[in-house]
C-alpha cells in the first residue's frame, strides 16, 4: 500500500494526476494482483541478443524488486514473444521481443482523466495489457457495463482471471480491436491503448450520443504522437480532433515501426556530412503542432532524443541531418543522404506558421471514408493514410 500511495503521490506532484475518481481508482489498485509477474531488462539497451528477466511475486527474493517496478509509474513488460501469460515459469529469458506491455502510469493517468469516467457509463476498453485501465473503469463505473479487447487469447485470459481475483467481472473478450466489440455497444467511453494510422471506422460506430473515444494516432514513426478525441453529439454528429501531445501509446502488433539502431545513431554522430550555416532557428520542441505536421506530411523520419543536438534520421534511406548552435542565432546544419530533411522541416515550419501554429486539428471523416486532418483556418491539412492500423494487442 505504501509503495501504491507513493506512486500516485508522484503521479499528483508531476501534475498527471489531479482528485477525482481515476485517483481512487488507482489508489484502491494492488497491481501485484494484475500483475504477479514481470519482466525486467539485464542486458544494455543496444545490446543483443537481449536478456531479460521474469520475475514472480511468488518468489520471496522477487518482492522488492517486483514491486518497485509495477511502482516505478515506467511501463510494465508482462508477455515475451506472444507466450501464455497463465502458469509461466519464472527465470531468464534470451532473445525474443515484449508482446504486451502496461503503459506508462503518467499517460493512463492523464487519459483515463480525459476519458471523464462516470458511474454507469458503458466503456469499451481496446487493447487489455495488464488489466489496469479495465479495472479502473470497474472501479468508477461498475463492471456491469464494460468490455476489454485484446486479439491475443493469452492476454484476455489473464485479465479476466486476474480482473476476477479483485472482484471484478467485466466482458473479457478476444478480437481485433480495431474492429471493436459492437454485441455491447454502443459505449459511453472508448480507450484504445495503442497506436492507430487512422481511427478505425467501426469504433466510430460504436460511440453512443454524447460518447467520447481516445486513442493515439501516428505513423511509423515514434516520435511525435497525436491524440486523436471523436466526440458524438446528441443529435448524432461525429466531431473529432488531433492533438499534438508529448507522449503516446506504442503501435499495436501488425504496424510497421521505424526506429534508429545503435549503429546509424552513431554513424549520425561520427560522419561529417555536408554542413551548412543556417540563421533559420529549428522549431522548439514545444511546436508539437509543427512536429505532428511534419510527421504525416514527410513521413519516415525519427528523431533521436537522446543526442545532445537535434538529430533526425530517415531509416529508410539513410538519409540524417544535425542541427548544432554556434553563436547568436546561427546555426550549424549537417546532413547526409537522399532527402534534405532540414528544407522538409522549413517547409512545415512556415505552412505551420502561416496557419496560426496550432496543436490541435480538426479530424474530418469524409463520405468516400478518407480522414484528413486541417488546421482551424484550413491552410494546413493533410491525409490519413489507412495503412496498418496495429490491432489490439
Amino acid at each position: 500500500m505504501a509503495a501504491r500511495a507513493a506512486m500516485v503521490a508522484r503521479l499528483e506532484e508531476s501534475g498527471a494526476l489531479g482528485p477525482g475518481p481515476v485517483r481512487e481508482a488507482l489508489l484502491a489498485l494492488p497491481r501485484q494482483i494484475l500483475m504477479p509477474q514481470a519482466y525486467v531488462r539485464r542486458s544494455a539497451p543496444d545490446e543483443t541478443p537481449p536478456c531479460w528477466d521474469l520475475l514472480d511475486f511468488s518468489r520471496p527474493a522477487d518482492w522488492e524488486e517486483l514491486l518497485e517496478r509495477l511502482h516505478s509509474g515506467d511501463s510494465v513488460a508482462i508477455q515475451h514473444d506472444g507466450e501464455p501469460i497463465l502458469g509461466r515459469v519464472p527465470g531468464p529469458r534470451r532473445g525474443g521481443v515484449m508482446t504486451a506491455m502496461s503503459s506508462t502510469m503518467s499517460l493512463t493517468a492523464d487519459l483515463l482523466q480525459q476519458l471523464d469516467l462516470r458511474p454507469g457509463q458503458r466503456v469499451l476498453d481496446v487493447g487489455t495489457g495488464a488489466g489496469v485501465t479495465a479495472s479502473a473503469a470497474c472501479f468508477v463505473c461498475g463492471d456491469e457495463g464494460v468490455v476489454t479487447l485484446d486479439i491475443d487469447p493469452h492476454v484476455t485470459a489473464a485479465a479476466r482471471e486476474r480482473l476476477s481475483a479483485l472482484g471484478y467481472r467485466p466482458a473479457t473478450v478476444t478480437g481485433d480491436g480495431t474492429t471493436g466489440w459492437a454485441a455491447a455497444g454502443p459505449y459511453d467511453r472508448i480507450f484504445v491503448s495503442f497506436a492507430v494510422r487512422y481511427v478505425p471506422h467501426a469504433l466510430v460506430e460504436q460511440l453512443a450520443p454524447g460518447g467520447r473515444a481516445l486513442m493515439t494516432l501516428g505513423t511509423s514513426s515514434p516520435s511525435w504522437p497525436g491524440l486523436a478525441v471523436i466526440e458524438r453529439q446528441r443529435d448524432g454528429r461525429v466531431e473529432a480532433q488531433l492533438r499534438a501531445v508529448e507522449f503516446g501509446h506504442r503501435a499495436g502488433a501488425g504496424f510497421d515501426r521505424l526506429f534508429l539502431s545503435a549503429a546509424f545513431r552513431a554513424e549520425i554522430t561520427t560522419a561529417d556530412g555536408w554542413t551548412q550555416r543556417s540563421l533559420l532557428a529549428p522549431p522548439k520542441d514545444t511546436a508539437r503542432g509543427m512536429w505532428l505536421a511534419l510527421d504525416h506530411l514527410y513521413p519516415g523520419l525519427v528523431r533521436d532524443f537522446g543526442a545532445e543536438d537535434l538529430t533526425i534520421g530517415a531509416p529508410e534511406c539513410r538519409s540524417w541531418m544535425r542541427v548544432r548552435a554556434v553563436g547568436h542565432r546561427r546555426w550549424d546544419v549537417t546532413t547526409s543522404g537522399p532527402r534534405d530533411i532540414w528544407a522538409q522541416i522549413q517547409d512545415v515550419a512556415g505552412r505551420w506558421r502561416a496557419a496560426g501554429e496550432p496543436d490541435v486539428f480538426r479530424l474530418h471523416f469524409d463520405a468516400d471514408g478518407s480522414q484528413r486532418a486541417t488546421s482551424p483556418n484550413g491552410v494546413l491539412t493533410w491525409q490519413l493514410s489507412p495503412g496498418e492500423t496495429g490491432d489490439a494487442r
